[in-house]
């Protein structure tokens, strides 16, 4: 498909009725079409894998442009000028968690933006950082234990910020490393209470929410899951 093709369809299926319930979950609506990210499943599954048309659908600014962008878009052709570009147009949470969960994280340079942009002071930016730190946690299957720790001191940097697209990033980032493995979990849990002992609102929420997750029986069916998927993937490997 061609930008041009891609847009009519936007306009085509424009629902405004989907747009109440969008402003709703605090997505900005600004140059919005009210499409569902299902739709934009199902059309991303009709154009395939296309960096160029990435390029051109996010330079658009349209909503859904940036979220389709970020699906069909190839990893492995993402540089960091792009990085930087995409990350500087975000202004909302779920193109934030579209560029970072179905993309970034799947970039070579993933570790290293999440470490720099959690130094950022714009809101979204700084939630790109740990969405992303959410979204290795999920989708890297061979780092090492050790390799997300890493992650801990920017973690508890990052809990000291009261914004609420930041505060709950941060969360999603300590609560999947944690669900990792029996090893993160643990470290995860202790981290927990080092930000319990903080005397911080929004590191008090994070903390707590986390640690009611991190204990709870579906996490630990999760960690079991995910070290028996990371076994499957290094015997394939080997």
């Amino acid at each position: 498909m061609t930008l041009k093709e891609v847009l009519i369809f936007l306009k085509e299926n424009k629902n405004k009725a989907n747009l109440k319930g969008m402003l709703h979950f605090g997505i900005n609506i600004e140059k919005t079409y009210g499409l569902s990210i299902p739709e934009l499943r199902r059309l991303a599954g009709r154009i395939g894998t296309d960096h160029k048309l990435a390029l051109s659908l996010y330079k658009t600014g349209i909503h859904e442009c940036k979220v389709l962008a970020s699906i069909i878009d190839d990893p492995a052709r993402v540089t960091e000028a792009q990085m930087e570009s995409w990350v500087k147009g975000f202004n909302s949470w779920d193109v934030t968690d579209s560029a970072t969960t179905n993309l970034f994280d799947l970039s070579p340079l993933a570790w290293k933006k999440a470490k720099e942009w959690s130094k950022r002071k714009p809101e979204y930016e700084k939630r790109a950082a740990f969405s992303l730190m959410a979204g290795l946690a999920l989708h890297d299957l061979v780092s090492s234990d050790e390799k997300f720790e890493k992650f801990y001191p920017y973690i508890i940097e990052g809990a000291f910020d009261e914004r609420n697209f930041v505060k709950k990033a941060v969360n999603w980032a300590l609560r999947n490393i944690g669900k990792r493995s029996r090893g993160l979990n643990r470290s995860a849990l202790k981290l927990c209470k080092r930000l319990l002992r903080q005397g911080s609102s929004s590191a008090n929420w994070i903390a707590r929410d986390a640690i009611r997750e991190l204990k709870g029986e579906i996490a630990q069916r999760r960690i079991k899951a995910a070290e028996n998927k990371r076994k499957i993937n290094s015997k394939r490997k080997n």
